[in-house]
């Protein structure tokens, strides 16, 4: 059941960023969804090959090229999913760091308060 509720909150994101970012278009929200699901599987499977690629590259800029890296995968989305474009790398890279923060900040209301007891 989480896992639905992060899918529609990523999409929610996603569709928060469009009205958001002149360079970034979903047509309808069945396709921010979609856009969600696409760049689950592909934060999985691709993104960890494209690291293992580009670790010198990863190494030598201390980090900054996990940007190109997300960028990267937001254009694959745009390429795999029909209605949803992006304009540009430069576009992307700043549609992701975006999605982060909206994720990040949708994500912490589903976080589970932990009890602390004191036992004394």
């Amino acid at each position: 059941m989480k896992l639905i509720v992060k899918f529609i909150l990523s999409a929610i994101a996603v569709v928060l960023i469009s009205k958001l970012l002149p360079g970034v278009t979903v047509v309808d929200y069945f396709t921010a969804l979609l856009v969600a699901v696409v760049l689950a599987i592909l934060d999985l499977f691709v993104r960890p090959l494209l690291i293992l690629l580009t670790l010198p590259a990863t190494i030598l800029t201390l980090g900054l090229f996990l940007l190109v890296i997300n960028g990267l995968i937001i254009l694959l989305a745009d390429y795999l999913v029909t209605g949803f474009t992006v304009s540009s790398i430069w576009t992307a890279m700043l549609f992701s760091i975006l999605l982060t923060i909206l994720q990040s900040i949708f994500y912490s209301v589903l976080r589970e308060d932990k009890v602390v007891t004191d036992r004394q």
